[in-house]
């Protein structure tokens, strides 16, 4: 069934699943490896040796994006679900008292204190529909719009892949240009800045600016790194 307020918009998910999970593995897999291959061109490697540092630096960091998402939002819901067992125990135990505090957080919303008590009575009278309002007026978090981790990290693990596919993609097709790879790896940073603006509503250019210089910073870095290396080290 629509919501009134649906006839003219809708809202994204903002829960922090896959958007927050698929976006950041984008961007690390696109900054870590064309870093990762500035690094190593360099050092003045051959191009065999580049391909082989990017596909290690893929496959290795595409697990560690995907074991990394899945640990961080299983322990962010664990956290809460300790959190809802410690609300839920202290409406058993304490009806009044928490009736209380939810009538004072109504008024603090803007309701009268009368229609904030009989609010809050009708609410507390269901003790599972009291539990989700305390629980997310308190902590500011919904218990039934959790993240799913398996959703972050299927969603880290292929955005990852494919940004950090990206910088290779000139030596795959059989080009040895350290400069062809970084500048793919550029226009793969400007793609997912553009990307986002999609979903932020920013303007699309803004975005794509954004990301380009971050990870310009990052590579451009790195990229020194490995001269200096190379030059230091004897062949």
């Amino acid at each position: 069934m629509r919501l009134p307020h649906e006839y003219d918009h809708r809202h994204s998910d903002v829960s922090g699943g896959w958007l927050r999970a698929a976006t950041f593995g984008a961007m690390d897999g696109l900054v870590s490896n064309t870093s990762l291959i500035a690094g190593v061109g360099a050092a003045s490697v051959e191009a065999h040796t580049v391909v082989l540092s990017g596909v290690a630096g893929l496959v290795a960091g595409a697990f560690s994006m995907a074991l990394g998402e899945y640990t961080s939002v299983a322990t962010q819901n664990e956290q809460l679900a300790a959190e809802v067992k410690v609300e839920r125990r202290a409406l058993q135990r304490n009806p009044r008292a928490e009736a209380a505090e939810l009538t004072a957080e109504f008024v603090r919303m803007g309701m009268s204190p009368e229609t904030a008590e009989r609010a809050a009575t009708e609410v507390s009278a269901d003790t599972e529909r009291a539990l989700d309002v305390h629980v997310t007026q308190e902590l500011g978090v919904d218990p039934d719009a959790l993240p799913s981790p398996y959703v972050a990290a299927l969603s880290s693990f292929a955005t990852f892949s494919v940004g950090a596919l990206i910088p290779l993609i000139p030596y795959l097709l059989g080009f040895s240009s350290l400069l062809a790879g970084m500048l793919t790896g550029y226009a793969g940073l400007l793609l997912v800045g553009a990307l986002t603006a999609r979903f932020t509503r920013r303007s699309w250019w803004g975005a794509a600016l954004r990301q380009l210089i971050l990870g310009a910073i990052a590579i451009g870095a790195t990229y020194a790194v490995g001269s200096a290396i190379g030059v230091g080290i004897p062949g």
